[in-house]
């Protein structure tokens, strides 16, 4: 894998990508710490450090995915989310607006339509959530962060209020079009990805912090108020880390293969076809979405209930309140009922296996053993429903994984977030991602790429005869790693039990 490395370096074109790509990034950074004129930074920052901010909840993973910038009130604060958010409407609306299909059919054109009306609603969504964001930082940010108080810490904005809207408004507004090009950047001119590239850097931005907690918590003498870690747990957490993230890794590139034979063509002279191929479908279909949208749903009764309990005084609603709160258990059954639910609402809206089976038909495709056309489309269906139960409990264990290493395990969220969650996920997915990218061009130049598996072979009739074995023993082989890695994440979360009650 060095080598891989070293081999980046040598190819020009790939350097000057991956030069490009952390020049923009560093702006990115930049902009996320410059923060929105009229803003004092001093009681954000006091109460960053008194309070640990930003400790799970929807606004918690949002501060996330922005790189720390919507608590440190930056002009990059809203992050490239409301670009997001519009890409996934405008997904959805395709899905049932036959209008915004026909686009989507138009080849390259179309793209380019559909990335305009992108751009727009993200313009739309901007304004929105900056003008709401100002607002609570000027008149209620005690709503937006939770335990801050302005008598304590002092005021946030320091300049007169109404200009502070506008302003502000707009500047949060410039920012996320200014991420949107750079990602934009990114991808046409560097090594791709360029919007997840930016989710991923936000992400892994709070590792140094967390690395620097866990440290003083290796550091703290045994006894002391938060409680400390001897260097046992402290092997544990990073056996428990790397276990973790191999079973991300494991389960997001799982895929289940279906066989795909097609039949002979006589064109003139010539005959096609013949060739025996297989069409992937994911375990983990669906992604992080269903955990998003999850977030989103369940944080909005809850802030509901909590507005009109303690206006009005009325003690039901306040119940209902702590009882939809992060970290009841109330919380995390309906928290993991609902991913599941999304779950199989986006593979839904997004699986389209009649027109799978459509277009097999077409190109004279068939699945061994089932007939084409509707047999076909009820086969895949059927196979992608048992898949995304698979993966929507994957996503669930992900998803409260970090809660659990947090409440149970005394380990602070900060640090605990690392262990799991969508952020981690999402990290994941996106270092994976890039690594096929460039790992592409290394091929391209009769290069070897980062694993022995993806370099260039000469195929032979050996291969041809040991192709059914080595797939028995590759699928064999994954299961047994996903095995191993979640016998030991459980075995090593029932052995940090302990720590969270010293």
């Amino acid at each position: 894998m060095f080598s891989a490395f070293v081999n980046c370096i040598k190819i020009s074109e790939l350097r000057q990508k991956i030069v490009l790509t952390l020049v923009l990034l560093f702006v990115a950074r930049i902009g996320a710490n410059i923060p929105l004129p009229g803003i004092d930074t001093s009681p954000l920052n006091e109460f960053m450090l008194t309070k640990a901010a930003g400790a799970g909840g929807l606004l918690g993973m949002f501060n996330m995915f922005t790189g720390g910038a919507l608590m440190k009130g930056a002009i990059f604060g809203l992050g490239i989310m409301p670009y997001i958010s519009a890409s996934i409407i405008l997904q959805l609306l395709s899905a049932i607006n036959p209008s915004l299909a026909r686009i989507h059919q138009e080849g390259e054109s179309g793209r380019q339509r559909i990335a305009q009306y992108t751009r727009y609603t993200t313009i739309l969504i901007c304004i929105i959530q900056g003008f709401l964001l100002v607002m609570a930082l000027a008149n209620y940010p005690e709503k937006l962060f939770y335990g801050f108080d302005s008598v304590q810490f002092g005021d946030i904005v320091v300049v007169n209020k109404m200009s502070f809207f506008v302003t502000s408004t707009i500047f949060l507004t410039a920012g996320t079009m200014a991420l949107v090009w750079l990602g934009d950047q990114i991808t046409q001119y560097g090594i791709g990805n360029g919007v997840s590239l930016l989710i991923a850097a936000g992400i892994l931005s709070s590792m140094p912090t967390a690395v620097s907690q866990a440290i003083m918590l290796l550091r703290a003498p045994v006894g002391v108020e938060g409680g400390s870690l001897g260097l046992w747990h402290g092997l544990l957490m990073l056996i428990l880390l790397f276990s973790v993230v191999a079973l991300m890794i494991a389960v997001t590139q799982a895929d289940r293969r279906i066989p795909v034979q097609y039949v002979n063509r006589v064109v003139g002279r010539k005959m096609y076809g013949g060739q025996s191929s297989y069409l992937p479908l994911k375990i983990n279909y669906s992604g992080v979405m269903p955990v998003i949208f999850a977030s989103a749903i369940l944080l909005f009764p809850q802030q509901i209930f909590a507005y009109i309990g303690a206006s009005a005084g009325i003690k039901f609603f306040q119940k209902i309140s702590a009882a939809l709160n992060h970290g009841s258990s109330t919380y995390y059954v309906i928290y993991g009922t609902m991913i599941l639910c999304f779950s199989y609402f986006w593979v839904s809206m997004m699986f389209r296996p009649i027109q799978i089976a459509d277009d097999l038909k077409k190109n004279g495709g068939y699945v061994p053993g089932v007939r084409p056309g509707n047999d076909t489309a009820k086969f895949l269906d059927f196979v992608m429903t048992r898949l995304t139960l698979a993966g929507a409990l994957f996503l669930t264990l992900i998803a409260l994984l970090p809660d659990f290493v947090c409440f149970v395990c005394g380990i602070p969220y900060s640090i605990a977030l690392f262990f799991g969650g969508t952020g981690t996920l999402i990290a994941v997915g996106v270092i994976l991602d890039t690594m096929k990218q460039v790992e592409g061009y290394l091929l391209q130049k009769n290069y070897d790429g980062f694993m022995k598996k993806g370099r260039i072979r000469s195929r032979s009739a050996v291969d041809s005869l040991t192709k059914d074995k080595s797939r028995f023993f590759s699928k064999f082989k994954f299961g047994l790693w996903v095995s191993i890695a979640g016998s030991v994440v459980a075995v090593l979360l029932w052995a940090f039990r302990g720590f969270g009650e010293k």
